[in-house]
């Protein structure tokens, strides 16, 4: 039994293959390698099997995809010397090779889901330490600009300031103008049961100083400002501005992200107040229209039954929010990569995180205040 191995000869534009041993699948990676390395050449290709002991399928595979290069590369490729079990063999492996799609084996649908959550889990956690070391660097530049370190860029804030505040109080107003009348309406016809309609001033004065003035007024910044914050960076990101101006030696955070966060913890504190006073004013025309109840009267009752500590539980809040939704919207902004689909993708996850958040820190401003003894 001879060693398995072949030999090589180049006459003119023609080359002979000459094989030898047994091409079998126990030894056939032996010389598979040096067969896939051979390089097309002339016209014509002979494979010699005269000294080919035995051959199985896998062998068969080997001739057959070595004469199938060399036919795609324009050579004549003949098989000689070959016996008829040896060629019926290679015919039966070329007329069986056919691409074949793989399909995956679908997993079971409880390991789906588990490794669904696992990864968003993941993801959750990944996302969460990112954005607690953007607002760690965002609060050390804040530092830094207010010590005078660094240069506070006014333009840009007072730009800011505007498209925050002055171009939202038309919406904030209308919104928390019909809030109001709202609550009034409700209010009124739940207590119309029990001839109490006269504290649907308390219910009014109470439910926007404290919550919903400054709340609902949050959340419709969190959809105008988040989202455009998430969009602009997000552009310039694509765009490659981010890169150049860190190429030029302006920090991105100082230029892009202060001016926007400090914007909105000013502006979302004057839009609460404003916010808060349009849903007095909407409750005070529905009590005046539909209760009969003067406005001199409405104005000393609320004075009579809001306490100071609603409008400072509001105050404290309103920066809290504007911090963590400018952040939210800044940090999604810097986050994309890859194509404007990604922009979208992260405009949205900036309105819908940040309108979760301010949510979460409400409820929790709710309870520490009600422990402190301020209900």
């Amino acid at each position: 039994m001879s060693a398995l191995g072949f030999e090589s000869v180049t006459e003119g534009d023609h080359q002979a293959l000459a094989i030898r041993g047994r091409l079998t699948i126990a030894n056939v990676q032996l010389i598979a390698d040096e067969l896939r390395a051979l390089v097309p050449g002339g016209s014509k290709l002979t494979i010699d099997l005269a000294k080919l002991e035995r051959m199985d399928t896998a062998g068969a595979w080997l001739l057959h995809r070595l004469m199938l290069n060399w036919q795609e590369a324009g050579v004549k490729v003949t098989v000689a010397n070959a016996g008829p079990d040896t060629l019926r063999l290679i015919s039966e492996i070329a007329n069986h090779d056919q691409p074949m799609v793989m399909h995956q084996r679908p997993a079971s649908f409880i390991f789906a889901r588990l490794d669904r959550i696992g990864r968003a889990v993941v993801q959750a956690f990944d996302n969460a330490g990112s954005f607690l070391a953007f607002i760690g660097q965002t609060m050390i530049t804040i530092g830094g600009t207010i010590a005078g370190r660094r240069s506070m860029r006014w333009n840009a804030l007072i730009h800011q300031c505007e498209a925050i505040g002055v171009n939202a109080l038309g919406i904030v107003g209308l919104l928390l103008f019909l809030v109001g009348i709202v609550v009034a309406q409700q209010g009124a016809v739940q207590l119309r049961q029990f001839g109490a309609e006269v504290f649907v001033v308390n219910l009014i004065g109470r439910s926007t100083t404290r919550e919903l003035g400054i709340l609902l007024t949050a959340i419709m910044v969190a959809g105008r400002s988040a989202s455009a914050f998430a969009a602009q960076i997000g552009s310039m990101k694509l765009n490659q501005e981010v890169d150049a101006m860190e190429t030029i030696g302006v920090s991105p955070s100082e230029a892009l992200v202060v001016p926007r966060v400090l914007g909105m913890a000013l502006m979302l504190t004057l839009l609460g107040f404003f916010g808060t006073f349009m849903a007095l004013v909407g409750g005070g025309l529905f009590v005046w229209t539909q209760l009969g109840m003067p406005p001199i009267t409405y104005v000393q009752r609320l004075q009579e039954v809001v306490p100071l500590s609603d409008f400072i539980i509001g105050t404290i809040k309103a920066p809290v929010f504007g911090l963590v939704i400018a952040m939210m919207g800044c940090f999604h902004g810097f986050q994309v990569k890859g194509n404007a689909e990604a922009v979208g993708n992260r405009t949205t996850r900036a309105v819908v995180e940040s309108i979760f958040v301010v949510i979460v820190l409400d409820a929790f401003f709710a309870i520490f205040f009600s422990a402190l003894g301020y209900n």
